[in-house]
């Protein structure tokens, strides 16, 4: 299956000119985000006395920021990141400022906030797209990009714990609307480093003459189309299996409090988080250092398909702590299917679709994490928590083992061009 002899290592990621700079500028913008969501729920929070309001605030915000991903990473593919990021961070950074501004108002609508909400999350720079389209032009090995990409999910992981954690220093020293107004500085300030870098230099797509080109200058193996190499197909499984993925992970956060209740004991919900995340950090250090033999495709059908039966059994947990014990082995499984899903997308699309291809995986996860929550709010009361555990554990396990179930009926992935040659000279058809 896998073999770590002369695997690339994360020292020669960083080692790669600008690679430290670009991927620096990223996470410094990157942590916005990390920041945002619990900055607004409690910015708004304190301004409107409703929860409810703030809950219906952050949904805006939500949904036109994911939703609309992947129109804004078409334009990054489309002009370059140089052209679009400083206007399109220029412009979130202000309407995120406008909107913390707005909860200082004494009897802030929460209309006019939702309005703003929704403006700024439909603005929103794509930078981790843009900075997996940018480790994709920095690291041409495929090893070492799968290093790349490891490296870089569990940085975002970190963010997304870190983030929090800031929120929580800043509203014991100032108001909450502050975290708003940091957050939007930390976007600009990181999305001009990152289009200044000289990696950004040259990517952007004008025009179908000009992605032709690109596709043609590509080493393509024989019997595979330019700038098609993985198939649409796979594309659409990667999809697939990460909206599963973020529809089963967005239920976790809700049954694990609903099981803390259940068993009184509220400690074990932010042991339980961070034990997947510390679970998910160690996997995709561990997934990146392996120089793997099974195809892309496998190790994503395969360790989503972990994940999902490791958590149907964590609802059996007799204890807080075995829960804890339970998701933390699941988190293991969690940035590497992410990692290889977007390993995919960037295998799947054309040259001058390759940021769109990422922000549609991350489109897909927040998604799926969005409406999963929704999905288990619904259930717990209504049947037993077990059974609650094993339905939200469904998707991903029926999408992980239809993708693998394919995935063995298909061409090996195109990151080995030989054995993609041998399969097309036996005629297969690559069905992605």
């Amino acid at each position: 299956m896998s073999s770590s002899a002369a695997a690339p290592s994360y020292a020669a990621v960083l080692r790669t000119p600008y690679a430290c700079r670009t991927f620096g500028a990223a996470l410094l913008g990157r942590l916005s985000y990390g920041m945002v969501s619990l900055s607004l729920i409690l910015a708004v929070k304190e301004a409107t006395a409703s929860y409810s309001v703030a809950g219906g605030v952050m949904a805006v915000f939500g949904l036109t920021s994911v939703f609309l991903a992947p129109a804004r990473a078409g334009l990054v593919d489309r002009y370059g990141p140089r052209r679009v990021l400083p206007p399109m961070a220029a412009a979130y950074a202000v309407l995120l400022t406008v909107l913390a501004l707005a909860t200082t108002w004494s009897g802030a609508s929460g209309v006019l906030l939702g309005v703003l909400a929704g403006a700024a999350g439909a603005g929103a720079p794509p930078l981790g797209p843009v900075m997996r389209r940018l480790w994709s032009a920095l690291v041409p090995d495929r090893g070492l990009l799968q290093r790349a990409y490891s490296l870089d999910g569990v940085a975002e992981e970190l963010l997304f714990v870190t983030g929090p954690l800031l929120v929580g220093v800043l509203v014991k020293v100032a108001a909450p609307w502050v975290g708003l107004a940091v957050s939007a500085a930390l976007v600009w300030a990181g999305a001009l480093m990152l289009a200044a870098s000289p990696a950004a230099r040259g990517l952007g797509y004008r025009g179908k003459a000009a992605g032709a080109s690109a596709a043609a200058s590509e080493d393509v193996p024989p019997g595979v189309t330019p700038g098609r190499q993985a198939g649409r197909p796979g594309l659409g499984q990667a999809i697939a299996v990460t909206a599963a993925l973020g529809t089963s992970l967005g239920a976790l956060d809700l049954l694990v409090i609903a099981f803390a209740d259940e068993h009184h004991a509220s400690f074990v919900v932010p042991w339980a988080l961070a034990a997947l995340s510390a679970g998910s950090a160690v996997g995709g250090l561990v997934h990146g250092s392996v120089r793997w033999h099974a195809t892309s495709r496998f190790r994503l059908s395969s360790s989503a398909l972990a994940l999902g039966l490791v958590l149907a059994v964590a609802g059996l947990s007799p204890h807080p702590q075995v829960l804890v014990v339970w998701v933390a082995l699941g988190g293991l499984f969690v940035a590497p299917a992410i990692t290889t899903a977007y390993l995919i997308a960037d295998e799947c699309a054309g040259p001058g679709a390759r940021t769109r291809a990422g922000a549609w995986v991350n489109t897909a996860f927040n998604a799926g994490s969005t409406g999963g929550t929704a999905a288990a709010g619904l259930l717990v009361g209504r049947m037993p928590l077990a059974v609650c555990f094993a339905v939200a554990a469904a998707p991903v396990v029926l999408s992980a083992a239809t993708a693998l179930d394919l995935s063995r009926r298909s061409v090996p992935d195109v990151t080995d061009p030989l054995e993609a040659a041998r399969a097309a000279g036996r005629g297969s058809v690559a069905d992605g």
